[in-house]
């Protein structure tokens, strides 16, 4: 159920490709920043699932299909179509101190930086080809940087999953370290998908005991479809403290997935599958300053709904409206409903459960 049906693609994909189109419309040009604790693999030129001892950093150039009504990717072919596939037009290697660079000449006009950390079942080149549909998507400035870590890439290697993203806290710590340094990075997004939203939890807890508040003022933690057990998140947010910019939790009650993910677990419930009908649930996002945002309206394309993060890409206006403080009260914090038909996001619902409208955006 979680691998889906789909060839999944090799590292050939990888290969920058020389274009000549005569299309209609332009391909949308992307550029990516990767930091990866992947180990290299020397042969086919792409990473593997087996841990690094240092973070390789690169670079790419990516053309993007116009027009696209979904979230799904057709990987290249020798000769891709660019009005239909993906394809990378550039690939570099860089010292860490050029990507630092890099990073920061491409930030947005606010000084934000967005970091994302993908999900369990993931190869490199998924996670990669995934960073530049949201970055086309969200049409926002400046290069994403994709945060890799040794996923097994396989349904069976759920437990080693787990494993890898644990040892990769210390690396992704160094990267949102490493960015927080410039003067001239405001605000780093940091957004984790899935597992991906456990290891951005693991990291700010581990810069939490450090007494780097410096770096966690800047941060602003997002994290869709999170598979972490609830009691695990409580004890995570209890040594992370109340953070400036509350956390956001994208949630759906039928992520089938996170399902999947509780039956391994012991049937222990996941963050990710949080239902904000619940009054529970609404007062303790309100005692820990968390938003908790139902995305159930969001189209999915896995068949699982535990990619709807990819389709809502394409909102990201509303929601860094939302996240650059629009709501910047004491009130921000809560449940929410995100409506998709009017890419608005509702309302917060109070203790006493009653709903306001959903309000568009001005």
């Amino acid at each position: 159920m979680l691998a889906g049906c789909a060839t999944r693609p090799s590292p050939d994909v990888l290969k920058p490709v020389h274009l000549t189109t005569h299309a209609e419309k332009t391909p949308v040009s992307v550029k990516v920043l990767v930091a990866t604790n992947r180990s290299p693999d020397s042969i086919r030129g792409g990473f593997g699932s087996a841990w690094a001892d240092n973070l390789t950093y690169e670079q790419y150039g990516f053309s993007v299909p116009p027009d696209r009504k979904d979230t799904a990717i057709t990987y290249p072919t020798a000769r891709p179509d660019t009005e239909r596939q993906f394809a990378v037009v550039g690939r570099k290697q860089l010292a860490k101190d050029a990507f630092v660079q890099a990073a920061v000449g491409s930030i947005q006009s606010d000084g934000t930086i967005g970091i994302f950390v993908h999900g369990y079942n993931y190869s490199y080149q998924e996670a990669l080809f995934r960073t530049a549909q949201i970055a086309a998507d969200a049409n926002i400035p400046g290069s994403p940087v994709l945060f890799s870590w040794p996923s097994a890439a396989a349904v069976a290697g759920y437990v080693a999953d787990r494993d890898a993203a644990l040892s990769s806290r210390s690396d992704l710590d160094s990267l949102v370290a490493a960015l927080s340094a410039s003067g001239k990075v405001k605000r780093i997004i940091l957004f984790g998908h899935s597992m991906g939203g456990f290891l951005v939890m693991e990291t700010v807890r581990q810069l939490k005991l450090q007494h780097r508040d410096d770096v966690i003022g800047k941060l602003a933690v997002i994290l869709a479809a999170p598979d972490i057990d609830v009691d695990v998140f409580r004890s995570q947010l209890k040594d992370i403290g109340r953070m400036p910019i509350p956390i956001s939790l994208l949630v759906s009650k039928d992520d089938r997935a996170l399902v999947a993910s509780s039956f391994i677990a012991g049937e222990r419930a996941r963050v990710g599958r949080l239902d904000i009908d619940d009054p529970v649930i609404r007062e303790a996002a309100l005692k820990e300053r968390l938003r908790v945002i139902d995305i159930t309206s969001i189209q999915a394309s896995d068949g699982l709904g535990h990619d709807r993060y990819a389709s809502l890409a394409k909102f990201g206006a509303q929601l860094a409206s939302f996240e650059n403080g629009r709501r910047s009260t004491a009130g921000d914090v809560g449940a929410y409903v995100f409506d998709a038909a009017g890419a608005a996001v509702a309302s917060p619902f109070r203790l006493a459960g009653r709903v306001v409208g959903s309000q568009r955006p001005n």
